[in-house]
């Protein structure tokens, strides 16, 4: 029997390449969006001969990762791209908290309990391989998406910890995929189409992103800054003050500042 990847938020953009890459290289595939895009992307990672089971699902529910799951069919999990994820740009203040509530269980609630439930299968048979999608926006002071930038902290902390809960398990690797501003739908789906971030030329490219994860993954890396420009983001917010940060992000985000 072949080896089985789980990837989320495989219909587009990162986890779409992660779920190809995972096929090319001879994954039968559980891939989960909430679109019905997901079916036909999964049509594509079947071309290369692998089993694919798509699953339109809302994982910002604990229900939603039991659906997922419950696919599996006693299935054992070798890698979970764990890539799913959701943003709402403009003013706080401005936003629906159901879109906020949304984005909160999607990135958090959904993506721990889902890493909580395929780690504890891991470590009973003691192997297994987990890439998380965090963000350099992690790092950074989201004004005008504040609430994705602090998901994505909470992300990029969390993984860190659990690393170093594992670390005695030395066939179990959590590698943290830390991408900048990516040429995918968030930024449509965000809202984000009229900010200086959102209508930039030169976004770093889904499929070397997502290359770039799985590769590191399979290195057993802690945690890869895709781009050498994100890399100097991340260095530079060690050293800038929060202030200075949170001003910067605003001249990108903030709505009309395309113009």
């Amino acid at each position: 029997m072949r080896k089985l990847a789980i990837v989320t938020g495989a219909s587009t953009g990162i986890g779409f390449e992660l779920a190809s890459i995972a096929a090319e290289e001879g994954y039968d595939l559980l891939v989960a969006a909430d679109e019905d895009l997901i079916l036909a992307a999964a049509a594509d990672f079947s071309q290369h001969g692998v089993n694919v089971t798509p699953v339109e699902v809302d994982l910002s529910s604990l229900s939603g990762v039991d659906k997922l799951l419950g696919e599996l069919e006693g299935r054992q999990v070798d890698i979970l791209c764990a890539n799913a994820g959701t943003g709402t740009g403009g003013a706080f203040l401005d936003q629906e908290f159901s879109r906020i509530e949304h984005s909160v269980n999607t990135n958090i609630t959904g993506t721990i309990y889902l890493l909580q439930r395929v780690l504890t299968q891991m470590v009973e048979r003691g192997e297994g391989r987990i890439l998380v999608t965090g963000s350099i926006a992690g790092y950074i002071p989201g004004a005008f998406n504040a609430v994705y930038n602090a998901t994505k902290a909470f992300i990029d902390n969390f993984t860190d910890a659990l690393r170093n809960e594992l670390k005695d398990h030395e066939k179990i690797t959590v590698t943290t995929l830390m991408p900048g501003a990516t040429d995918t739908e968030f930024f449509a789906r965000a809202d984000m189409l009229d900010t200086q971030v959102g209508a930039a030329d030169g976004k770093d490219d889904p499929a070397k992103v997502a290359r770039d994860g799985w590769d590191a993954m399979l290195k057993g890396d802690d945690r890869i800054i895709s781009g050498f420009k994100n890399k100097l983001q991340v260095a530079a917010s060690g050293v800038v003050p929060v202030g200075i940060l949170a001003e910067m992000h605003r001249k990108l985000a903030e709505p009309g500042s395309a113009d």
